[in-house]
């Protein structure tokens, strides 16, 4: 799907909600979460591309693939993080979301150690 199309079923699905939540509160959460999964699944087309793109400048700079898959690992906890963050801020659970957020922010701390490790050795090594 490209983004107009994305754009388009976004709109329509955010107005049936507003219909449906005014007779049925729940069917407009599960029209939302049902819309938000289809636009989550369809972002998977162009995770490829991504991966791709990843690898051929890893090997155009001589970069370690464990670099490169722990951008990618940052990236789907991000977007993960965000679309669970938002259906929840959706269905009223504010704290559950921003207990969504601080997770994936620490997930990402936890992540991003072995790669401020190597830069410090890298600098101590460039130092000495």
């Amino acid at each position: 799907m490209n983004i107009v199309q994305i754009g388009v079923l976004g709109i329509a699905g955010a107005l049936l909600a507003i219909q449906l939540k005014q007779q049925k509160a729940e069917f407009s959460i599960y029209l939302c979460v049902g819309i938000s999964l289809l636009i989550f699944f369809s972002i998977f087309n162009y995770l490829e591309v991504i991966i791709e793109t990843m690898h051929e400048v890893a090997a155009t700079i001589n970069v370690d693939n464990t670099y490169i898959m722990t951008l990618l690992k940052m990236l789907g906890v991000t977007y993960v993080a965000e679309f669970s963050s938002g259906i929840c801020k959706d269905a009223g659970y504010q704290t559950i979301a921003s207990q969504i957020e601080i997770f994936s922010k620490l997930t990402i701390l936890v992540l991003s150690l072995p790669i401020l490790v190597a830069l410090l050795q890298t600098i101590q090594n460039f130092l000495a």
